[in-house]
């Protein structure tokens, strides 16, 4: 089975990522209610995990999840 290519730091997976995460932190400083925050902390968890997971695949790991 062929590996899939890495990703840069530009893809679209990572980049929405980030922006999952910075939408966490200003709803976080904004006092928005706890449960809006904690959905926006456990979509940019998993996306990033999704990332972690992806490289760790190209880049010759066992992913621990397959999504």
């Amino acid at each position: 089975m062929k590996r899939p290519a890495p990703l840069m730091p530009d893809h679209p997976m990572y980049t929405d990522a980030v922006a999952a995460f910075k939408r966490y932190q200003e709803a976080q400083e904004a006092g928005v209610p706890a449960e809006e925050v904690e959905q926006l902390r456990q979509h940019a968890e998993f996306l990033f995990q999704s990332v972690t997971d992806y490289q760790l695949e190209a880049l010759g790991g066992q992913s621990l999840n397959r999504h």
